[in-house]
């Protein structure tokens, strides 16, 4: 008892910690939202090829941290002020000259198998890196916004920055995840896809899109820069491909042989263990957002 109960608490100092850290980040501006991710991006990098070491693979690993940082640095020029000091084209031209050195590298490597290490190699930054990039696109998506400092200083106006959007995104996914757990605890019985992940089922997943869809209303009360009927449909695609993002993850895990693909958070895992909804929710909540502005 003694160490479920030690146990419980690390979970919980390390839960409090993680969520007082990502709120502030995002919510104080551009800049700290910004930093965040692109440590977590590069850090879900990090443990992604990780993940594909384990699998038999040598992905390029340092090519890929420098290439995921200048698609990164892309995101955020793209997103900001920074345009007007740094031309977009000169980046975007140096991410692509990246990504083919990403070639150029296995060309000289004597190992076997290059063709799939530039797969993981390339993969890895589709997986880990692009959709914190995108989620940059979605806090700066409404381009005549300022966030909440009028009188703030470069900081606060680097970027026509709206925190409302991620938040509203995150605790949408963070209420979808408690819901199926507690539906699925309740009166869960039909397993939702065994082979990957035994826990999840049928009732806790439509239990949990329904409640999320409750939730919706209660986001769309706090964050009105988007309508109601707007935070449904982003419910509704996070219940979706929020659930996705996790059996992908839980997938990759069972074919590594791994329950966790990190340490850097204990009692939780790793970057991609704590983000893997949001990996797959943000692309599709882009893909939505783009349609309607």
């Amino acid at each position: 008892m003694a160490l479920n109960l030690k146990t419980f608490a690390t979970r919980t100092i390390t839960a409090a910690i993680f969520v007082a850290v990502l709120l502030a980040c995002i919510c104080y501006n551009f800049v700290s939202f910004s930093s965040l991710f692109f440590v977590v991006s590069i850090w879900g990098l990090y443990e992604f090829y990780q993940l594909a070491e384990k699998l038999g693979a040598k992905p390029y690993k340092w090519i890929g941290y420098i290439t995921g940082a200048c698609m990164f640095g892309f995101g955020i020029v793209v997103n900001s002020n920074l345009a007007l000091f740094y031309p977009v084209e000169h980046l975007f031209a140096l991410v692509l000259a990246m990504l083919f050195c990403v070639f150029i590298v296995a060309l000289f490597d004597q190992k076997p198998n290059t063709i799939v290490n530039i797969t993981y190699t390339l993969t890895g930054l589709i997986y880990a890196v692009l959709p914190f990039i995108i989620l940059t696109n979605i806090a700066c998506i409404d381009k005549a916004f300022t966030f909440n400092h009028p009188e703030g200083g470069y900081f606060e106006h680097i970027a026509p920055y709206n925190a409302h959007y991620v938040l509203g995104i995150i605790l949408l996914i963070w209420a979808s995840d408690v819901c199926a757990y507690l539906v699925g605890s309740f009166i869960g019985k039909h397993k939702l896809y065994e082979r990957i992940s035994p826990g999840k089922t049928w009732e806790g997943t439509v239990g949990s899109a329904i409640l999320t869809i409750g939730c919706a209303f209660i986001v769309a009360r706090w964050f009105p820069e988007l309508a109601l009927k707007h935070w449904i449909v982003i419910s509704v695609l996070v219940s979706v491909f929020g659930t996705i993002g996790d059996l992908v993850e839980s997938m990759m895990k069972r074919q590594a042989g791994v329950k966790d693909s990190g340490r850097i958070m204990p009692g939780h895992g790793g970057i991609l263990d704590r983000f893997d909804s949001l990996l797959f929710v943000s692309p599709f909540v882009y893909a939505y957002l783009t349609f309607i502005h």
